[in-house]
């Protein structure tokens, strides 16, 4: 069937084309499909057991917080109190002084352990000596190797009472400094000790980042007349704001996980109203002190909360303009 347009003097016969082919099916059920790339999945298997078994599967144990839970009669055979766990740890003046602590060394480490890789990252780009660039970022990266207690004891050693700054001081004529015992500063030391020992693992993604920025921009940068300072501000930063908002987004659900082996270790000397945090009191209070379903309640309020601030960043990210991770 053909058409005609009176646009012109002379009538146009317009003919319409074929009509698209639409694409075949390629006969082939899900199990079949499966079937042919079988040899693909078998590489998913060993990751989806892993977290299948060590993540998914011991979800199913929260349903202790809402039990008068006992190791001998077991998830079955304990009674049923509904919210009363959450209600005491609510009333407890032990979790308000963990969750006092927790929320404390969270800002900090967000404020200050956070940024502390993408300056490093940016300091290693800016030198001109990619050997001395190579040596800066392996010294840096070695101690996320280090266990904590060895992290701890390192630090001892060097701001301790009888470390070595102490032992300055005193050639000077100050004594009685323990910087590893004061409750007052001791926040401060454990996001130093986290920045110390994770910003070189921090640096490599930043790095990598920034190593991703298309030179043409920098070239273009130049030659509008920019600097140093303002090839940073202009370009690598805006460059880095993706992988950063990742990063924030997937940081902000472990935000209430502050450092459980780290604070650990040095609560014996700070006292336990200046180290005392979530993870820590779950330990003591459940593992130690036999009150699971406290415990457990603590643990799955903090998992609740880590989740509504993911979903929260990850949607205010999209409002802003950012991707997202989902």
């Amino acid at each position: 069937m053909s058409t005609r347009t009176d646009s012109g003097p002379e009538a146009q016969e317009v003919r319409p084309g074929p009509h698209p082919t639409p694409p075949k099916r390629s006969g082939f059920t899900l199990r079949q499909r499966i079937w042919r790339e079988r040899w693909v999945y078998t590489f998913i298997v060993p990751g989806a057991l892993f977290f299948l078994v060590f993540a998914y599967v011991p979800m199913l144990g929260n349903i202790v917080a809402f039990q008068q839970y006992s190791p001998f009669r077991g998830i079955g055979g304990s009674e049923w109190v509904g919210l009363a766990n959450f209600q005491a740890i609510f009333y407890d003046p032990e979790v308000l002084t963990a969750l006092r602590n927790t929320l404390i060394i969270a800002f900090l480490q967000l404020v200050f352990a956070f940024p502390a890789p993408i300056a490093l990252a940016l300091l290693l780009d800016s030198l001109l000596s990619n050997r001395l660039k190579r040596m800066v970022q392996t010294v840096v990266y070695l101690p996320h190797f280090l266990s904590w207690v060895i992290v701890i004891s390192v630090w001892q050693q060097v701001l301790g009472g009888g470390g070595l700054v102490s032992d300055v001081l005193s050639d000077f004529g100050v004594g009685g400094f323990d910087a590893m015992t004061n409750p007052d500063t001791f926040k401060l030391l454990v996001v130093a000790q986290s920045i110390w020992k994770d910003i070189g693992w921090g640096t490599i993604i930043f790095f990598a980042a920034i190593a991703g920025i298309p030179p043409d921009r920098y070239e273009a940068a130049a030659i509008d007349g920019a600097n140093g300072w303002q090839r940073i501000w202009h370009v690598t930063l805006p460059g880095l704001i993706p992988v950063a908002t990742l990063l924030l987004i997937l940081n902000l659900g472990n935000i209430l996980a502050v450092g459980f082996e780290q604070l650990l270790l040095q609560q014996p000397k700070v006292g336990a109203d200046a180290a005392q945090v979530l993870d820590t009191f779950v330990y003591f209070r459940g593992v130690l002190g036999g009150q699971w379903g406290i415990a457990t309640a603590a643990g799955l309020l903090k998992g609740v909360v880590g989740t509504i601030l993911v979903l929260g960043a990850n949607k205010v990210a999209k409002k802003l303009g950012g991707e997202g991770i989902f």
